[in-house]
């Protein structure tokens, strides 16, 4: 890992960086640019993503090419109804020493693809939760450290809703961002079609390691934040509870439930590192705004007058901001 002489220093080697991974990422994913900064930022800011998409929007592969840039270890877990939580865990079994010896499951890598999360029981997703929150699993009344860095990309598809699982909205919480994969244009689906059907194959170069990326972690922490950001981030997110203190009429007529302060601290933190990626040293209400969508999607909660009107998370998150 190079080292920086400041934090300025390291500022701008780690915009380069990220250019350099999104093109790289860019010879393999064709479009979805924004999906890509997002999950890079994500990364960056120790969070983990839930992805949203109809089948075939390449979801696994950009989970997969990301770890193979970041030269990451990686494992994908298809979560299927009948998945226990020592498939994801692992287990202790006896071995030939007649004594007990665990037996490390595929969460112990540093990119965990968590493929269509909302398929398997509660059960089965709570094993997701302590790996999430705590970075350590509990076997047998011993803790386990998951590696450093680690990261849970999560994918959910929205149709197909017949024997699925929704997430509860505690683990739904422990994920940064929801963000939502499109249709790609014309242009781009010409280009997916012609890439994945000649018999070329793209080599992808190693652009970052383990160690770069904590250490641009904790460049993110230290980047200064200016109390009016601060203060508009906070109140953006108080404006998704519903109640009579609330100035905002969308949210007491919409609203279930707004977000915690978890969304808060994430749209200050994924600010902060947006400003980085922009090349500036400070985050502005802009760079709060910027992450405003992928942070609150997943945590404003509609009652049903806005269900019944058709409104959308996204429609309610615009009028807020």
């Amino acid at each position: 890992m190079r080292s920086y002489s400041s934090d300025i220093e390291a500022a701008d080697a780690l915009k380069e960086q990220a250019a350099v991974v999104r093109k790289a990422i860019g010879k393999i994913i064709v479009g979805q640019e924004d999906v890509v900064e997002k999950m890079i930022i994500a990364i960056l800011c120790n969070g983990h993503s839930l992805l949203v998409g109809v089948p075939g929007l390449a979801k696994t592969l950009l989970v997969k090419t990301i770890a193979d840039v970041l030269d990451l270890s990686f494992k994908r877990i298809q979560f299927t109804p009948d998945l226990m939580p020592s498939d994801i865990v692992g287990a202790e079994i006896l071995n030939e020493q007649r004594s007990f010896q665990f037996i490390k499951g595929p969460i112990f890598a540093n990119i965990i693809l968590a493929d269509e999360i909302n398929r398997t029981p509660p059960k089965t997703q709570a094993a997701l939760l302590e790996a999430m929150q705590e970075r350590n699993v509990t076997a047998g009344g011993t803790v386990y450290k998951l590696p450093a860095p680690f990261f849970v990309l999560a994918t959910q598809n929205p149709i197909e809703q017949e024997g699925t699982y929704p997430l509860p909205e505690a683990q739904l919480d422990r994920f940064m961002f929801q963000v939502t994969l499109d249709y790609p244009s014309f242009a781009e689906e010409v280009m997916i079609v012609r890439n994945t059907t000649g018999s070329s194959v793209q080599e992808l170069t190693k652009v970052m390691t383990g160690e770069d990326i904590m250490h641009f972690q904790d460049l993110v922490r230290r980047v200064p934040v200016p109390d009016n950001v601060l203060e508009y981030a906070v109140g953006l997110v108080q404006k998704t509870r519903p109640g009579p203190k609330n100035v905002n009429p969308a949210a007491s007529q919409y609203i279930s439930y707004g977000a915690g302060p978890r969304a808060s601290q994430y749209l200050v933190l994924g600010a902060k590192c947006h400003a980085l990626l922009q090349g500036k040293y400070s985050p502005d209400i802009e760079d709060v705004r910027a992450m405003a969508m992928p942070v609150l999607r997943h945590r404003v909660l509609r009652n049903y007058k806005a269900e019944a009107e058709g409104i959308t998370q996204e429609s309610l998150i615009k009028q807020l901001l």
